[in-house]
């Protein structure tokens, strides 16, 4: 079980969907470090691609807790086992879909860059 992100590269605000919107069963993650699948959002694409997010390019994020806001909304540190695939895309703003198998549990959108990731 990894304890911190070595390189965060942001900071965003995780809205976990309830177990009623399809989210976890068990509510939002006690781990220290949550790894999912994730992908980014990139305008339309809900609507526009068959199969999407499931189907759509695939990243394994990293969420490290650092403030609850509310039962299912928490700000988290935001990492990436392969950073370089996700540089391109973080930026204040984006947002991406966490999913666990076909079924999106969170939604993470990024407030800010950080300098040492």
């Amino acid at each position: 079980m990894m304890e911190k992100i070595e390189s965060p590269l942001a900071q965003g605000v995780v809205i976990w969907r309830t177990r009623e919107e399809g989210g976890r069963r068990s509510g939002p993650p006690t781990a220290l470090v949550y790894m999912a699948t994730a992908v980014f959002i990139r305008g339309g694409e809900e609507e526009v691609q068959p199969g999407w997010p499931a189907a759509a390019d695939q990243l394994s994020i990293l969420l490290e807790e650092t403030e609850r806001l509310d039962d299912n909304h928490r700000r988290c540190l935001v990492g990436f086992l392969v950073p370089e695939l996700a540089i391109p895309h973080t930026h204040p703003g984006a947002e991406l879909l966490v999913l666990e198998g076909p079924h999106t549990v969170a939604r993470v959108r990024i407030e800010s860059l950080l300098a040492d990731g």
